[in-house]
């Protein structure tokens, strides 16, 4: 018996491909067996050895279910083998499998049409989404723009109370069970391995991954400890392979049972990974890999209809990477003497915004839009799309 967090992500595209539509797919560790008969859908599962084996039985399941006979989705599907039973809630919506563990009657869920043409705002509706680093600055913002958007959102931070504010302040603001927060160490394989089980557990899949963690740690080459240039390496470059890599295996099984359903990796890189950075040699040098990798990554997952795209934004002005009184962007250009003549950070700040042709640094908003916009398009992938007011433009 496959393990339920190997099979939700199979449902789930099963769901998707019978209905059209994005689906929460949550495990239900107590045995439905006493449920009615007509909410469940039992597959014998001994002997499948393999993803596209097993979409193949659920499909073939589902045909033969009189739930889609009749144009409707089961609530609940219970997968069965001679070795156990695995059972999972269905809904369109986090809300939706709440009230089904609760036992609300709920309507049969059907079909959906989906307008191709829709505004850029609702791309992301009733899907799920990840957001690393979600609980502050770029990846804060982010995960409220993706909440007010119609998203459902997992906020994974290594800072789990400051994830789990973060998730609690945008349920309270959408008036409904819109967000999650997920601890995790992005750096850690087994940290982010743990968090996309419990992930598929609870949602079953996922339609959108926004890898937006980072760290800067500014400094002359001719001084800096290359602990501190590691440091920067792993969370930057090698922690969004590790999220590729996991993230994207769920995205492969569920494109297993649905193979025209798209979804999307997007990296929160930088302008420094369009052009070089002055005595910050090893944030510019990781995000110039992340591109890399982004490039790469889109080459090699396309078949699974993932894209993979990178945005790069200007300066966060007021996020707390640059203006954090005490180890912020401003306070260390203004110690290692980045800015000339600078004495005070008011002086660093003006000398930077004076530096981008809107005069502005980036805002969490205008990263959103980007986003948004790299998840509408259905042509798009292996991009670094800049947002830089101007500032870093592409040749």
């Amino acid at each position: 018996m496959k393990a339920p967090s190997l099979l939700a992500p199979l449902l789930r595209g099963a769901l998707i491909a019978q209905t059209g539509r994005p689906w929460f797919v949550s495990h239900e560790p107590q045995d439905t067996a006493k449920e009615p008969a007509g909410l469940a859908v039992t597959l014998d599962a001994d002997a499948i050895e393999n993803e596209t084996a097993t979409a193949q039985r659920l499909a073939e399941a589902f045909e033969n279910s009189r739930h889609f006979a009749e144009g409707a989705a089961p609530l609940r599907v219970r997968i069965s083998s001679g070795s156990g039973v695995c059972a999972f809630l269905c809904a369109p919506t986090c809300e939706g499998v709440e009230k089904i563990r609760r036992g609300e009657r709920m309507p049969a869920w059907t079909r959906a049409h989906r307008d191709t043409n829709a505004a850029r705002a609702n791309v992301v509706e009733d899907k799920v989404a990840l957001v690393t680093g979600g609980a502050r600055g770029f990846g804060e913002e982010i995960a409220s723009g993706l909440a007010a958007a119609g998203a459902f959102v997992f906020i994974a931070d290594l800072d789990k109370q400051r994830a789990d504010n973060v998730a609690a302040a945008l349920n309270a603001r959408q008036g409904k069970t819109t967000a999650l927060s997920l601890e995790v160490n992005v750096a850690d394989e087994a940290s982010v391995r743990a968090m996309m089980e419990t992930f598929a557990l609870t949602a079953g899949g996922i339609d959108l991954c926004v890898s937006n963690a980072g760290v800067l740690r500014a400094a002359s080459i001719l001084e800096q400890d290359m602990t501190d240039f590691r440091a920067v390496t792993d969370i930057n470059y090698t922690a969004f392979a590790i999220i590729t890599k996991h993230c994207g295996r769920l995205m492969k099984a569920q494109h297993a049972a649905a193979p025209a359903w798209t979804t999307d990796i997007i990296q929160i890189n930088s302008k420094s990974g369009l052009e070089g950075s002055d005595k910050n040699a090893a944030y510019a040098g990781s995000k110039f890999g992340g591109i890399g990798l982004v490039q790469s990554f889109a080459k090699e997952l396309v078949g699974y209809n993932i894209k993979v795209n990178a945005v790069c934004p200007g300066n966060f002005f007021d996020g707390p990477l640059w203006a954090d009184p005490r180890n912020g962007l401003f306070v260390q250009y203004l110690k290692t003497g980045k800015v000339p003549g600078a004495k005070t950070v008011a002086d660093v700040r003006t000398f930077y915004e004076q530096k981008v042709p809107m005069k502005r640094g980036c805002t969490g908003a205008d990263v959103l839009k980007a986003v948004l916009y790299l998840v509408e398009q259905t042509y798009e992938t292996g991009q670094a799309l800049p947002v830089t007011g101007g500032q870093v433009m592409l040749s």
